[in-house]
């Protein structure tokens, strides 16, 4: 596992030596449930037990670790009434939105069946 440059906080990535910002961003939206979690964060703030719900009863554990990851990240907060997006956050799933409709255009193409 590498780690930032040495004067920068230190985040360890996966896979990389460098910790650029890009590497450190795709280890962790590549972190299972974390992009569905910003996903179901994406229009309501949510409690913890709502989100497990929307996350097909994702064990309370894994959802727990993503949310301290993302609050630690700046892209989730927790309110009085539960989990949402803080601005970058808000930010980065509009960076979803363009993937969001290619994958509608290409979910009705009848070639998209991966196994």
């Amino acid at each position: 596992m590498a780690t930032q440059a040495r004067g920068s906080k230190q985040r360890s990535v996966r896979g990389s030596r460098t910790g650029r910002p890009i590497m450190v961003l795709l280890d962790l939206l590549g972190r299972r449930w974390t992009l569905r979690i910003i996903w179901e964060l994406r229009e309501a703030t949510l409690t913890s037990r709502a989100l497990r719900t929307a996350c097909d009863e994702a064990s309370p554990a894994i959802v727990q670790t993503r949310l301290t990851e993302l609050r630690e990240a700046g892209f989730v907060e927790l309110t009085g009434d539960g989990y949402r997006l803080t601005a970058f956050g808000r930010e980065l799933f509009q960076t979803f939105a363009p993937l969001h409709r290619f994958a509608e255009r290409w979910g009705k193409a009848s070639y998209h069946r991966v196994s």
